[in-house]
């Protein structure tokens, strides 16, 4: 008689577990967290990170650049004719290989010389010395989405060797399991009756009251910063945010990093109308900041 109970429960009972096992159970980690940047999210498969890639598509050029020793404001920039709109971009010394992220602009005069006009600030990150052509690789770089798949879930060794224990060394008893399947059985077959059973309609929720008067937001306007530059040095971006200060200009200094190099933007607004924005835009250029321009933020 026991031997003819001893086998279906231990088979039940290993069921159990290897489901257990299956799901989860028995696993102490957590999965990992999402990666911080502007605009990361999680989805079913993954976490969604955002990076910068080469887009010369947008914009390249591969010439000369010139330092002409003078001291500029608005941080690491170029600038050349063939620009419609600033862009941010990657700057590479080709000859050095060193490289600094910064904006590029439209160059308005056509000098003698090379047609790369380099800030002071991306002279000194890039290597440059006064008055001497450098050859420099310019390329615009864009925001690409990527998702990246989650580290698996380590298992733990100890819990399934405890599991492996208890179906080996468990002692059964055969006639309290006869009475746990029968026990079983009846709560099912109350359950089955219960779900036959007609229910009562659910009362119709009260729908909210309205509300007696909604507060219009502002108006959101396309590009409501304006930005003043861009700095590899944060003492450099926090210099420029004080003299902003000083003037009543309230900015904000952004720490970013792309292509393992950190890089510090000095931003101002946000403004709510184009009114509102192109007054700030001419108050930061009559500072001294001529390349200041839109951004989104």
């Amino acid at each position: 008689m026991i031997k003819a109970w001893t086998t279906p429960v231990i088979l039940v009972v290993a069921a159990g577990l290897a489901g257990c096992d299956q799901n989860g159970e028995f696993s102490l980690a957590s999965p990992a967290g999402s990666e911080a940047s502007a605009g990361a999210g999680a989805t079913a498969g993954g976490q969604v990170i955002e990076r910068d890639v080469e887009s010369p598509e947008v914009f390249e050029a591969a010439e000369a650049g010139l330092w002409d020793g003078r001291p500029s404001l608005g941080g690491v920039w170029v600038a050349h004719p063939d620009v419609s709109e600033p862009e941010r971009v990657l700057i590479r010394n080709a000859a050095t290989g060193s490289e600094v992220i910064g904006a590029l602009f439209r160059r308005e005069r056509a000098n003698p010389g090379p047609r790369i006009q380099v800030s002071s600030d991306a002279a000194a990150e890039l290597g440059m010395l006064a008055g001497q052509p450098v050859e420099l690789a310019v390329v615009a770089l864009r925001r690409e989405a990527v998702e990246v798949a989650p580290p698996a879930e380590p298992i733990d060794a100890s819990a399934e060797s405890l599991a492996a224990d208890d179906i080996s060394t468990a002692p059964l008893d055969p006639i309290a399991a006869a009475a746990a399947a029968i026990d079983e059985a009846e709560a099912g077959a109350v359950a089955a009756v219960a779900a036959t059973a007609p229910t009562a309609a659910p009362s119709p929720a009260a729908a909210p009251a309205a509300p007696a008067e909604l507060a219009t937001p502002a108006p959101a306007i396309d590009r409501a910063y304006v930005q003043i530059g861009i700095f590899s040095v944060e003492a450099n971006a926090n210099n420029t945010a004080a003299s902003l200060r000083n003037v009543g200009i309230v900015p904000t200094v952004l720490r970013q990093e792309s292509r393992d190099k950190e890089f510090w933007r000095v931003i101002v607004g946000p403004a709510t109308s184009t009114q509102e924005r192109a007054t700030l835009l001419r108050k930061v250029k009559d500072l001294g900041f001529a390349d200041a321009y839109y951004v989104s933020s």
